[in-house]
Formats: structure tokens, C-alpha cells, sequence
């Protein structure tokens, strides 16, 4: 997932935090104002303790978390540590008691502020680890498992893709509090690629789109829909309800398969017209621009090649290739690229020290001896310390030795075994474990940050009072969405719309239906058959119902107009958008609602 223009993004982000944090807080002095975005509970008993404290009590339920906005500021603290619907159980840190514990409440627009960049710089590292070691390591593995395109695509590749949108729903799925913003982030996202990104692509180049596919998913995706709505309509999710969303995927990857074969086999016999397996390539200045940036490169780089081979030793091939930096595109890229790249290196550099890289387009399928020996070390670490938190890393076995220490034992003694059995310019025969090991530790990685995502957005919540479902579908759904959006763009500027256009509703279609059922599964797992949804009220509805009709909308609209996009379809795209946010927000923030409801 690569960000796009963070700068921008972050300033609007901020200041609408900031002034939504000046007004909470205005408003938090008030014991028994109404929370805004958010049912209020019933009415409030103030009770009292042996210890003459007061506290606030639902009439036979607990109090809610996002009550401590109503307390006096003096007892917020208090309130965190004694409510149990405020405790976080996964996560490194606990962002509500940096909130209301940590910092005096004056300073709480500026936590706010520190929480959205530190937001952002989550999004980036997602970015990172799902752009540069998850996806080479799955193609790694498809190539190594020699997966057909298609079935790599609508698998592999697009585990790849949406690998943050997974994670996180199966992160806010694991505890019922949060499981809001995973339908909010999967409806949401849903909702923005199918109209912001396609109808962009409509707009930057007008095409003709693949009829079959685009059929074959909008129906899947329909039905995903349908399958959700009920689940929600019954508010749970059994065992047999997970297991049909994964059934569901299983029979669209089976479909595309079959499908495909056909289409070949028909195309072979001379029964398909020409042209129709590939998107049409259309001209576009830029491509000669790239071309000849490329030949340039080149020229660039053989002048920089040495005049005499020489090897590199162990201790520089370690250093080059743990420094994220090269110097020479540094050079030639532009200042923002720069500036980002200052943010992206510490990343790049502990996911260069955990996380090996195989490459298979690469002559030596990125061996580097040294640093894959140190990795035999460091990535079994990383996965002991970042699954649940550390809570396994850190168990002393018999009460004496850790768990991590003896995981470096053991990573450091096949460490010597490969170090002393293989050669810095040859890579092993088995160097394609590497790339299982460096699947698992990039995919821990994104799931530890995901869950510090999911507990900053929680936290997030509960300072201004917002319900996890409009959080979901703007600020986790946007986040997930970037790249998304900026890939699907490019594709269709450099003259790929039609699978620019493919690529919103298949995509898409995983991160439900293994999101949601993967989530439920693994939460599953901890004894309980079944997983409760707490909705937020209406504008649970609304975003289903967006969805849906989005989805309706395009089924009807593109064989309407004999698949042929325009700028017109675009434009409503956009519009139908923009009055989805505007109903959900009015809706979050009571303007619009049920009394029924």
C-alpha cells in the first residue's frame, strides 16, 4: 500500500480533530450532557460507594467507556481504571490512559494531535511492510508453488493487496467493542473504491470495460453483501456463518478459474474475438517519458558499474544491504520524495533486520548470506514477541527460561549451520524457506500494527464521543484505501483502466469475505460458536445500504450503457459518495434519526 500525498491529508485530518477536541471538551464539562454520535444510554443512577466515591451506573448493565467525557475531569482517570469496557487487552500501549491519565486535561487537544500523527505514521508502516516484504514474498511463494496468474491473483496477489484491510477487521473482530469499525472499515472501503476510485478511473480515461468479469464480480460482491446484511440483521455471527463466508470465497476462486480455462480454450478454438483478454493499451505521452527515463537508468548505472569485478566481503554485503538509502536515487528524485522517504527509512531499516526478501526476478533471488543468517535469528523473534502482544514471548517456561531467549538459541544455531554450509554469490537450494519465513514475519508485523490502529481509532472514540462505525468507514476505511486508490489511478493514467476497473470490485471481495470470515473464525477459537455484533443503530443500515445500492447501481447502469464508462458514470459515481458521507455523518451526529430505531 503506497501513501499518497501524506501532507495535505494530515493537515485536514488535524485540524478536524482539533477543533472536534476544543468542542468535546467545552461540552465534557457538562455531567450530564448527551453523548454526541452515540445512543445515550438510559438514565443514569448516581450511586456511592463504601468508599464515598461516586460513580455512574447503567439500570442492570455496565457503564460504557466513552461515559468518561461526562465525569468530572478529576475522576477521568479513575473512571478508565475502574470501568472494564475501558480496559485495552491487546495492543503495546494503552492509548485511553495516555488520554485521560498521563496528560492534565488541558493538554488534551494536543494528545489528540499527537494520537493522529502517530495515527498516520501507522498507516505508513502498513504501507511499507504490505508494499516491500509481504507482497514480494507472496509472489515469492506463488512462483515457488508455480500457481496459475489467475489463481495467484484473486489469492495470493490479493491477500497482498488487502492485507491491512484483512488484518485489521480480524484485529477488530477479535473483540466485540470494536467489531464496529471492522464493518464500518470493510463497508466503508467498499463503498469508497466502488464509487471515488472507479468513478475516477471513468474520469481520467474513458473505456470499455471486460463485460464477464465484471459481472461474475459484482454478483459475488452482491451476495457478500446480502450474506453481511443478515448476519447483522440477526446481530451474530455462528460458526456456520464464518464458515460460509470463507465457502463463498472458495467457489469465487473456483468460478474464476473455471472461467478462465473457457475463456482460453474458447479463445484457442477461435470462438472469442481478438483482443478481448487483455486490456487495451491506449497511448499515452507518459509512456514514452517512462521508457526513456528507463534507458536513462540504465545508462546511469553502467556508468557507475566498476571496471573490474570484485566481491563484496561478508561485513560490507551485511551493510549494504541493511542501509534503505540509495544514494544515487536520492539524487534524482524530487524534494517530496525525499521527505518521505526521511519517514519511511526507520521503518524500512527493522524491516530489513527482521523480514527477509525473496526476489525470483532477481538473478541471485536477493541472497544475502549474512543478513538471511541473521534473519534465522531476528524474524523468529519478531513473530514471538509481536503474536498477542508479547503475552507468549514473554512466558518463562517452568518460571525460569523465557520464551524469546530460547528462540534466539535455536535461530542462532541454524544461523551457523547455514552460514557455514552456504556462499555469499551462490544462494542455497532451499533459499525459498526464506520467503515463508519472511511471509510470517511481515504478516505478524502488520497485524501487530494494525491492533495499535484499531486501539488508537477505539481511543479516538471515545475522546470525542464517536461511534466505532463512523470511524470505521472514514478514517480506517480512507487509511486502508490509499493504496488502493493511487495504484488503481496510476494503472488507469498509464492506460490500463479496464483492469484498473476490474481491480476495485475483485479486490474487494476478499478483504469481506476473509476478513470477516477469518476474523470471526480466530475469535471463534477462543471457545465461544458464536461472535455478537454490537451495532451502532441506523447507521450500521445506512452503510449497508449504501453499499448495496452502489453495487446495484453499477449492475444496472454498465450493461445499460453496453459497457461503455464515461465521464457521466464517474461523476455520479462521485456524487452518490458525497451524499453517503453527508447522510452518515448527519446521521452519526443525530441530525437524521429513527425513533423506532
Amino acid at each position: 500500500m503506497a501513501l499518497g500525498p501524506v501532507s495535505w491529508r494530515a493537515s485536514c485530518i488535524l485540524g478536524v480533530l482539533w477543533m472536534l477536541s476544543c468542542g468535546a471538551g467545552a461540552s465534557g464539562a457538562d455531567a450530564g450532557s448527551r453523548g454526541v454520535g452515540s445512543q445515550m444510554p438510559p438514565q443514569l443512577e448516581i450511586g456511592s460507594k463504601s468508599d464515598g466515591i461516586r460513580y455512574a451506573q447503567h439500570q442492570g448493565s455496565p457503564a460504557d467507556c466513552w461515559e468518561v467525557r461526562t465525569q468530572n475531569s478529576s475522576k477521568w482517570c479513575h473512571f478508565i481504571w475502574t470501568t472494564p469496557d475501558c480496559q485495552m487487552d491487546s495492543g503495546f500501549l494503552n492509548y485511553l490512559n495516555g488520554v485521560f491519565c498521563v496528560f492534565p486535561p488541558g493538554l488534551l487537544p494536543l494528545v489528540v494531535t499527537l494520537y493522529a500523527l502517530w495515527l498516520l505514521y501507522l498507516f505508513l508502516i502498513l504501507g511499507v511492510t504490505a508494499e516491500k516484504f509481504f507482497c514480494p514474498n507472496l509472489s515469492a511463494i506463488s512462483t515457488n508453488l508455480r500457481l496459475a496468474h489467475n489463481v495467484a491473483g484473486v489469492t495470493f496477489l490479493a491477500f497482498g493487496n488487502g492485507a491491512p484491510d484483512v488484518f485489521s477487521a480480524v484485529v477488530a473482530f477479535s473483540d466485540p467493542r470494536t467489531a464496529g469499525l471492522a464493518i464500518g472499515a470493510l463497508f466503508g472501503a467498499g463503498v469508497f473504491v466502488t464509487t471515488v476510485v472507479a468513478g475516477g478511473i471513468a474520469l481520467l480515461k474513458p473505456f470499455t470495460v471486460a463485460s464477464r468479469p465484471f459481472l461474475r464480480d459484482a454478483i459475488f460482491y452482491m451476495v457478500a453483501v446480502f450474506l453481511t446484511f443478515t448476519m447483522l440483521y440477526f446481530r451474530r455471527i455462528t460458526l456456520a456463518g464464518a464458515l460460509s463466508y470463507l465457502g463463498l470465497y472458495i467457489f469465487y476462486v473456483l468460478t474464476v478459474v473455471i472461467c478462465t480455462w473457457i475463456h482460453k480454450r474458447q479463445r484457442g478454438e477461435g470462438l472469442s474475438p481478438a483482443g478481448s483478454g487483455q486490456p487495451d493499451r491506449a497511448s499515452d505521452p507518459e509512456d514514452e517519458d517512462s521508457l526513456s527515463s528507463s534507458v536513462h537508468r540504465e545508462e546511469y548505472e553502467e556508468e557507475y558499474r566498476p571496471l573490474l569485478p570484485s566481491e563484496e566481503g561478508t561485513l560490507q554485503i551485511l551493510t549494504n544491504s541493511m542501509n534503505p538509502l540509495d544514494r544515487r536515487k536520492w539524487r534524482r528524485k524530487s524534494c517530496y520524495w525525499r521527505f518521505l522517504k526521511v519517514f519511511k527509512m526507520p521503518v524500512e531499516f527493522v524491516m530489513l533486520l527482521t523480514v527477509p526478501v525473496v526476489d525470483p526476478d532477481q538473478e541471485d533471488h536477493n541472497w544475502k548470506r549474512p543478513l538471511n543468517c541473521l534473519h534465522l535469528i531476528t524474524s523468529p523473534l519478531v513473530c514471538i514477541l509481536t503474536l498477542k502482544s508479547g503475552a507468549y514471548g514473554l512466558y518463562k517456561i517452568q518460571g525460569v527460561f523465557p520464551v524469546w531467549g530460547l528462540g534466539i538459541l535455536i535461530g542462532a544455531f541454524l544461523a551457523a549451520i547455514v552460514f557455514c554450509t552456504t556462499k555469499n554469490e551462490e544462494p542455497p537450494k532451499y533459499h525459498c524457506v526464506f520467503a515463508f519465513l519472511g511471509f510470517l514475519a511481515s504478516a505478524l508485523w502488520i497485524n501487530a500494527v494494525a491492533t495499535e490502529v484499531v486501539n488508537v481509532l477505539r481511543t479516538l472514540g471515545v475522546v470525542f464521543q464517536l461511534s466505532n462505525t463512523v470511524l470505521g468507514l472514514t478514517l480506517l476505511a480512507w487509511g486502508n484505501s490509499i493504496g488502493d486508490t493511487f495504484s488503481d489511478l496510476t494503472m488507469a493514467r498509464h492506460g490500463y483502466p479496464r483492469m484498473a476497473f476490474a481491480a476495485c470490485f475483485g479486490g474487494i471481495i476478499f478483504n469481506m469475505l476473509v476478513g470477516v470470515g477469518l476474523g470471526c473464525l480466530l475469535q471463534m477459537t477462543s471457545g465461544q460458536l458464536m461472535v455478537k455484533l454490537e451495532l451502532d443503530g441506523l447507521l450500521v443500515w445506512i452503510l449497508a445500504g449504501a453499499l448495496g445500492l452502489s453495487l446495484v447501481f453499477s449492475f444496472i447502469t454498465v450493461p445499460a450503457q453496453c459497457f461503455q464508462l464515461g465521464r457521466g458514470y464517474g461523476v455520479c459515481l462521485l456524487l452518490y459518495y458525497l451524499a453517503f458521507l453527508t447522510v452518515a455523518l448527519l446521521t452519526e451526529f443525530k441530525v437524521i434519526q429513527l425513533p423506532a430505531l
